[in-house]
Order: C-alpha cells, then sequence, then structure tokens
C-alpha cells in the first residue's frame, strides 16, 4: 500500500513539472493511435544558420573595408600592435588577420577609397 502511495505521488509530481513545463510554450504531435500529445517545446539557444553565415560574410566585409580604407602597411602595422596585447587582443588579431577573400575584396574597393 506505502508503496502504490510513492507512486502516485510520484505520477503527480511529474506531472505537476509538465504542466508548468508546457505552460512555457508547447507544441503537439499525432500518435499512431490517434491521440494528439502536447509536448514541451524545447527550449534552448537556437540560432539560425542563414544569421550565422551572415554575420561572417559581413565581418569578412568589415575586414576588406578597412583593408582598404587604410592600406595594408597601416593594417598589418595595427595588427602587430594589437598582437602584442593581452590575450584577448591577441584573439582579435589573429581573427582581424587579412585572409585572401579580406584582401581581394580590400583590392576591388582599394581604388574607390582612395580615388
Amino acid at each position: 500500500m506505502v508503496d502504490a502511495r510513492q507512486q502516485f505521488g510520484s505520477r503527480v509530481k511529474s506531472l505537476e513539472s509538465k504542466k508548468i513545463r508546457l505552460a512555457q510554450g508547447y507544441y503537439t504531435t499525432i500518435r499512431a493511435d490517434g491521440l494528439v500529445v502536447a509536448h514541451p517545446a524545447r527550449r534552448g539557444l537556437r540560432v539560425p544558420t542563414k544569421l550565422l553565415v551572415g554575420l561572417v560574410v559581413l565581418f569578412v566585409c568589415f575586414k576588406g573595408f578597412v583593408l582598404a580604407a587604410i592600406g595594408p602597411t597601416t593594417y598589418d602595422v595595427r595588427l602587430a600592435t594589437l598582437a602584442q596585447g593581452t590575450i584577448v587582443e591577441q584573439a582579435g588579431a589573429w581573427v582581424l588577420q587579412a585572409d585572401p577573400v579580406t584582401q581581394a575584396l580590400a583590392r576591388k574597393l582599394g581604388p574607390v577609397f582612395r580615388g
């Protein structure tokens, strides 16, 4: 009898926690027998792939614009100065290194910025 009461208590506790999660959002599915079942919405950080790709393209374009505007020698001097700083600044210098795509974009934009 005590075991049945403990099982009942655990089932009630499980249903209460599911109710709280369902209140924060849910989606429904239909089982093979036709019963509609509500499931708590998936939580977590979900970033769309298009957004990530867009941010990377925007960042590479920014690097190309800066490289075209200040010139490659000045850009390299500033990166060297940045590389001598703290760990965070060194990481920034590594990320801001001129890659082939950035260099090609800077070559195309160079005449626009320098007249």
